[in-house]
């Protein structure tokens, strides 16, 4: 016959503290140990007490402090040192490793069983931190979860990878990296970077080797953050792997390489990796771009056009003829704005050929070309080419030079839809870098009919974004006008949640949008400049970019701080 329980430790705290009667304390006693949970568990789990009830009581009791679960990120936690069966039974999670000493959230102090077997599972000294029952049984479920999702997307699981000699192959041959590439260990390591890649949306992976470290960073929502710091004597075996995926030669270390990764991660789903190789001082840093063809197949209203700037990229790509510019720096989305006109032009009526450097989104029924300057296939001879092919819509991934400008020019005045790209911070500098580049003005002001530049900046989390009281002189200085203060203005900022990363969660476009008016052909005529042109485009009530910016900061979609970062007065 099973002994009676008896109270101690936190149930006496609860009884004593006048949250419990004793009768429903061994009650409850009687329930944990029936269904194998600790006491707190099934206190929540019967909502006898809340969390915080109870947290406060053991904080008391034991003169622990009360860690708050919310403030972690889940992706630093070291999950793989304690074994997912101890983390089920005892109802832990490991929260992190100093030295030799292992610190562990618990929400009973008393469970003493559960310190001892970890630490005799880890072999590291062990210490408890008092956390809430409800938050340890979220984050406990969300890490789990992360291991379960991981381990379907693969044919066997992906555990973190414990890297043994880390110095061999450092110096091997070409044959013995070829080698090494193929090693579990590397493989897996690889495997899972890239498919944590893909779960967290980020656009780049960089591998970057340095004298006396290694990291690995994504760049998610725009910024870098590092995820993995590999030991420095597995960076030749990591870069060998990526080279092999990628069908580079893996002999070749001194200039740089282009690669292709594509990974099946479904039976309908697959993503393709661009990558780079650049020599540096202490090895190859290695770059791989993400390329995600559903990206392309957003929709216009996804990317974040306001209603009339939709509606004038809408009726540009309407028209049979003329040229269509994107502008802005890399990464700003200008591939995913050019894809989306594509699609939507991307009928059986229309024959469409691409040339890119390299094409990054795979469309079916559009023909696209990798241009190959080493065997002398350049945008100018891809453009020729596709203009004896009886062509509708050309896309050029971007006019470089003055050649392929002019041709590009041409086939818009003589009945073709053209589409490319110009790096150029706004819209009426990409005139002015045509003029400066050779292009005779009356050519662009009859060819081009629209501008789009553009910027990515990150979406405030809705989940937790908040309320900021910035002073009247403060919102002047920012450029907002007084009509809009007069109105009122309530701007958010980033707080942080479970749902996003430090306040913002995915991106949204911010455009400037320019037609060709008639007012500004005249000013391109007359050899006119990027200022003369901007302030006609103001005349023409053509917001800038940093006018488009201020509009989603009022709509509460990004914050101040975020559009200060990615535009400028």
């Amino acid at each position: 016959m099973a002994a009676e329980p008896r109270l101690s430790g936190l149930s006496r705290k609860l009884v004593s503290d006048g949250l419990l009667d004793q009768e429903k304390a061994l009650e409850a006693l009687k329930g944990a140990a029936s269904e194998k949970i600790p006491l707190t568990q099934y206190l929540v789990n019967n909502q006898v007490l809340d969390a915080r009830q109870i947290a406060m009581g053991a904080s008391s009791e034991f003169g622990l402090p009360i860690f708050d679960l919310n403030a972690l990120d889940l992706d630093t936690i070291p999950k793989e040192i304690v074994d997912e069966k101890l983390v089920k039974k005892h109802h832990v999670l490991p929260l992190f490793k100093r030295g030799n000493r292992l610190y562990v959230a618990i929400s009973d102090p008393t469970n003493l069983a559960a310190i001892d077997d970890i630490k005799f599972q880890t072999g590291l000294n062990t210490e408890a931190i008092l956390v809430e029952v409800d938050k340890l049984s979220t984050m406990i479920e969300k890490s789990l979860e992360d291991d379960e999702v991981m381990d379907e997307m693969l044919d066997e699981s992906l555990e973190d990878v414990e890297f043994a000699n880390e110095d061999a192959g450092a110096q091997g041959t070409a044959e013995d990296l070829a080698s090494a590439a193929d090693e579990t260990p590397v493989v897996r390591f690889i495997n899972k970077i890239l498919l944590d890649a893909i779960k967290k949306g980020a656009s780049d992976i960089h591998f970057e080797p340095y004298e006396k470290r290694y990291r690995v960073r994504l760049r998610i929502d725009g910024v870098l953050r590092e995820v993995s710091s590999p030991p420095v004597g597995m960076g030749l075996k990591l870069a060998a792997r990526i080279k092999v995926m990628s069908k580079m030669d893996t002999a070749e270390r001194r200039v740089p390489q282009d690669g292709r990764i594509k990974m099946k991660i479904s039976k309908h789903k697959a993503i393709d990796f661009r990558v780079n190789t650049c020599p540096t001082l202490f090895g190859e840093k290695i770059v791989l771009r993400i390329l995600d063809p559903s990206s392309a197949k957003l929709g216009i209203d996804m990317l974040g056009y306001e209603p009339e700037q939709k509606e004038l990229y809408l009726g540009a790509l309407a028209n049979p003829y003329g040229m269509i510019l994107v502008t802005g720096p890399t990464g700003s989305g200008k591939t995913v704005s050019l894809y989306t006109g594509l699609n939507i032009l991307n009928t059986e009526d229309k024959n469409i050929s691409t040339a890119e450097d390299p094409v990054e989104i795979n469309l079916e029924g559009i023909n696209q070309v990798n241009v190959n300057e080493k065997v002398g296939l350049t945008f100018e001879s891809a453009l020729r080419s596709f203009l004896r092919q009886d062509p509708d819509i050309v896309m050029v991934g971007e006019i470089r030079d003055l050649k392929t400008a002019e041709i590009a020019v041409k086939a818009a005045q003589t009945g073709h839809m053209v589409m490319s790209t110009l790096h150029t911070n706004d819209a009426p500098q990409t005139l002015a870098r045509l003029v400066n580049m050779g292009v005779p003005p009356f050519n662009i002001a009859s060819a081009v009919s629209l501008i789009i530049a553009q910027r990515l900046a990150r979406r405030l989390c809705e989940h937790c974004k908040a309320a900021e009281d910035v002073p009247r002189t403060a919102l002047e200085e920012e450029g907002f006008s007084d009509e809009q203060i007069q109105t009122g203005i309530t701007l958010y900022g980033p707080v942080g949640c479970d749902k996003c990363d430090k306040g913002y969660k995915g991106r949204v476009g911010i455009y400037q949008v320019m037609p060709i008016s008639d007012a500004i052909g005249r000013i391109i005529m007359d050899n006119g400049n990027a200022i003369q042109i901007a302030d006609q485009a103001r005349k023409d009530g053509i917001p800038d970019l940093r006018e488009s910016a201020l509009k989603k900061v009022i709509a509460g979609v990004t914050s101040l701080e975020e559009i200060n970062r990615v535009t400028k007065d």
